[in-house]
């Protein structure tokens, strides 16, 4: 049976409540090294710029393994709560936090012997050049404990719905971070370590606040190793290891690439494309948004086997994200000039002309980037190993670094600009490819797009889904699930029970969840599953977090006929799950 065309959208809302939070999460370190390049080239000096611009690669192998432990456990405990294994869920987190624990106290260790022993030297042979870096590593050694942990607590706050804290969390952090730059750099000029330092402890303070919220007790994770399980733990590393392979592979394409522009282009050409890194990291952080929404969300369609979701997602991203990144970039193209003079002043010089071309090509990377991501995000959501690995070897470093060697000898930075345009669009061109491979033909619709299992989930025979908007439209909902049901050839007794669950329940969404916050337009999804000779009906929304089964038992001596119908659904069902997930209420029965 076909699915039943809907006006509203729950991908939709999910995805846009959802996204304002992951992008500020997502800027909050590359809105800190914008703050540090800022300092450093109009208070400390171009040695200083030069600096940051070495420790890059160094940041990405930090945030490759942050991105490990977020990703893996985001995927794995979002497949755990979309199947109702809230135990497991829980083992996930400890375990991710003792992985977080162990892997800060070796990236500090490093970062210590580094100083210590004079390993810096490796980056550069400039003595001032060095010893900024020298000053600045110490710094952000005082951060990768707080960056590490806090970057945990925030994705399973995302996953309780605390989008107040985690928001909190982050301008409290972006606050301090500046506060304290102008402090340490232009009051007690404390130069390059002033600036990391600055930046260590805008990441200690949105650490305290995120962490506050599972220390109150009140979280649905608990701070506790009892009930952790180690194989999990392992499990993160599989599961997030390709997105973090992607950073890796970024972190030696930092290294080598930064030798092509030194050979090509010089320090001019390494100031001007540190400069455009750190200004578009920030923007950067959009697409990440898009992706890390789009990741969590799969995870759960994944969970729960929802094929139809799990298309909706991809085709969110055609129709939203990609129109909404090509509006931004947009933007920074036409005022390329006025945000390059934040950084050099003089038009004349050469860093100015290589820089404002930098902020217009290496923009136009973002648009195609969210379509390429996405690829990624599935591949890696549904555990597509080789085809996630060849994406992660070509988007991270091969693709990068071979347009270059082509073109920076021939354009300078211009080439690896461009470089950086043609690496994404190859990786969409690989994902399209696969799909005309695995499929045997040219893709027909987005499952064939996605190259989606034919085994996964049910048939569009065996399921219905349908979004209600209105109270209207809940009793045509009980007509069509029954006749879903008869055309399923299933019993009338529990034909009759399906239609009367779906009204039942979802009317009591419309008639009480749609009034009960300020939002305006509330919508409920319905998917009725015929699977192998069960019954199961899923009512999800976006109103306030209710559990029906905290209502059954509620008898009110001055109304008795109060819950009556949710009482009559949890003695007649065979088995009734009630979760909230991503902000969503998901009420799945059994019949």
């Amino acid at each position: 049976m076909s699915d039943v065309k809907h006006k509203g959208n729950l991908v939709t809302g999910t995805f846009f409540r959802l996204l304002p939070i992951q992008i500020l999460l997502a800027a909050i370190s590359p809105l800190n090294d914008m703050v540090s390049s800022l300092f450093a080239s109009n208070s400390v000096g171009a040695a200083a710029m030069g600096a940051i611009g070495l420790y890059f690669p160094i940041n990405l192998f930090i945030t490759s393994l942050c991105f490990l432990m977020v990703c893996g456990s985001q995927i794995l405990s979002g497949k755990f709560m979309g199947a109702n294994q809230m135990d497991h869920t829980q083992s996930v987190f400890a375990s991710d936090l003792v992985l977080a624990l162990t892997i800060s106290a070796i990236y500090i260790a490093i970062h210590v012997l580094a100083v210590m022993f004079g390993w810096l030297r490796i980056f550069t042979t400039d003595p001032e050049v060095l010893k900024y870096l020298n000053q600045y590593v110490i710094g952000k050694t005082i951060g990768i404990l707080p960056l590490l942990m806090g970057q945990q607590f925030s994705a399973f706050l995302s996953l309780e719905n605390k989008m107040k804290r985690t928001t909190t969390a982050s301008i409290v952090s972006i606050v301090v971070n500046l506060v304290a730059s102008y402090v340490f750099v232009v009051v007690l000029k404390m130069e390059a370590f002033g600036i990391s330092l600055a930046s260590s402890v805008g990441l200690w303070s949105f650490f305290l606040v995120a962490f506050s919220f599972f220390a109150s007790g009140k979280s649905i994770f608990k701070l506790r190793l009892s009930g952790i399980r180690f194989a999990d733990i392992g499990a993160i590393f599989v599961t997030g290891a390709a997105g973090a392979l992607t950073y890796i592979y970024q972190a030696v394409r930092g290294l080598i690439v930064n030798g092509l522009i030194t050979k090509y282009a010089g320090s001019t050409g390494l100031s001007a494309v540190a400069t455009v890194n750190s200004f578009l990291g920030l923007f950067w952080a959009i697409p990440v948004g898009m992706m890390t929404v789009s990741r969590m969300l799969m995870a759960v369609s994944i969970g729960e086997e929802d094929r139809k979701t799990l298309t909706d997602i991809m085709r969110n991203m055609f129709k939203c994200s990609l129109p909404l990144m090509t509006a931004i970039v947009a933007v920074i193209v036409i005022l390329a000039e006025p945000i390059t003079n934040l950084y050099f002043h003089n038009p004349q010089e050469a860093v100015y002309a290589l820089t404002v071309q930098g902020m217009r090509l290496m923009s136009m990377v973002m648009p195609v980037a969210v379509v390429e991501m996405h690829f990624m995000c599935y591949a890696q959501t549904s555990g597509k190993q080789l085809i996630n690995q060849i994406y992660a070897l070509i988007d991270g470093v091969g693709g990068v670094v071979g347009f270059s060697l082509i073109l920076m000898p021939f354009m300078s930075v211009t080439g690896f600009y461009l470089a950086n345009i043609l690496n994404s669009a190859i990786v969409i061109v690989i994902a399209l490819i696969y799909a005309v491979i695995a499929n045997r033909r040219i893709p027909r619709n987005m499952d064939e797009v996605m190259v989606i299992p034919k085994d996964f989930g049910v048939s569009a025979d065996e399921r219905m889904e349908i979004t209600i908007t209105n109270m209207d439209e809940v009793v045509d909902v009980s007509q069509k699930v029954c006749e879903f049901c008869r055309a399923r050839k299933i019993d009338e007794r529990r034909t009759y029970l399906s239609g009367l669950f779906m009204e039942e329940m979802a009317g009591n969404v419309v008639d009480h969840g749609f009034h009960k916050d300020k939002k305006k337009n509330h919508s409920v999804g319905i998917r009725v599953v015929h699977k192998g000779d069960d019954v199961i009906l899923r009512i999800k929304d976006d109103c306030v977090p209710f559990n029906p089964e905290e209502r059954k038992d509620i008898i009110d001596p001055k109304d008795e006929t109060r819950n009556m119908g949710i009482r009559m659904v949890y003695k007649l069902a065979s088995k009734i799950e009630y979760q909230n997930i991503l902000g969503l209420n998901v009420l799945t029965i059994r019949i």
